[in-house]
């Protein structure tokens, strides 16, 4: 072992506590850095903490994603309705209830005639446009507003 000063014959020799305790922080040390080293080396482990840390943050960045574009579709859409005239809104709902009325109706006429794999494959259809129903809507309507602004625009 290396002492932090060198020995000149002037100084008195340390003694055995003194030693130990220099042999004892010496231990720590040592112990601290193959610590230290062993958890470098480990790559298994590394590689694990590094996978939750991208899951993580691709989890928020998803997240984030999702709100943004909510934001945006709900934002365009009363963009467009607020820039729509009156009567094409009128026209819109309109059109709007009857086309839900019209799949009310070919959708009870599927169910009646298509077989069970085939309606529970529907049903999770259905299930996950209930989920997003406000994106959904929102283009539609969108949808909806426009066709209807250029039909009026090629009548003029």
């Amino acid at each position: 072992m290396t002492q932090d000063k060198p020995h000149t014959g002037d100084e008195a020799a340390p003694s055995p506590e003194e030693l130990r305790e220099e042999v004892e922080a010496t231990r720590e040390e040592l112990g601290e850095t193959v610590e230290a080293l062993a958890a470098k080396t480990d790559v298994k482990t590394r590689a694990h903490e590094r996978t939750t840390a991208v899951k993580q943050q691709v989890a928020e960045k998803t997240t984030q994603v999702r709100t943004q574009l909510r934001d945006k579709a709900t934002h365009a859409a009363h963009i467009v309705q607020d820039r729509t005239p009156e009567p094409v809104r009128a026209k819109a709902a309109t059109a709007t209830g009857q086309v839900r009325d019209k799949a009310v109706h070919v959708g009870e006429l599927a169910r009646e005639k298509a077989p069970e794999p085939v309606r529970e494959k529907a049903d999770q259809g259905m299930r996950m446009a209930r989920d997003n129903r406000t994106p959904l809507f929102a283009a539609a309507g969108a949808f909806i507003a426009l066709l209807l602004v250029r039909r009026a625009r090629r009548r003029r």
